[in-house]
């Protein structure tokens, strides 16, 4: 490909990475690894979203019942795909390094570091003892903001 190809773009959605990781449709993980291959070569460039990897992340632990650090292994390996572009991607390494370590649910890690990007601290929320595990983050219920 020369320099003024662009490699075509096309968004992944979730399935697409869960065939893969959990290898439950054989056939699909091979068509899967073989677009991981193109993207690794240049030839695509796979996007995704942020939303897909939290679907990854609730679909693996609720339905296949895999331990939030095997998860974490998961999208790492993700994270570090060759070819795959992933919106917000060191916000989702710091919320899926706080879901294990902090023992948070991932959104609500997920929505800390958005906080903390667009300047806010503040969170409104019944949830105060998760969110106040997470640095930088004070939680506040309605009847206290």
């Amino acid at each position: 490909m020369s320099k003024n190809d662009r490699a075509e773009s096309v968004f992944v959605d979730t399935n697409v990475f869960l065939r893969y990781l959990t290898n439950d449709v054989p056939k699909q993980a091979d068509e899967v690894h073989q677009l991981f291959l193109a993207a690794k070569q240049g030839t695509i460039l796979l996007v995704t979203t942020a939303m897909v990897v939290a679907e990854i992340v609730w679909t693996l632990e609720s339905y296949y019942q895999l331990a939030a650090s095997d998860v974490r292994d998961q999208i790492l390996a993700i994270l570090n795909t060759d070819g795959l572009e992933v919106e917000n991607s060191g916000m989702i390494l710091q919320a899926i390094t706080d879901h294990v370590d902090l023992n948070v649910d991932f959104i609500d890690a997920y929505c800390a570091e958005w906080l903390l990007s667009k300047n806010l601290d503040v969170v409104c929320t019944f949830d105060t003892q998760h969110f106040n595990r997470l640095p930088g983050i004070v939680a506040r219920s309605p009847d206290t903001v």
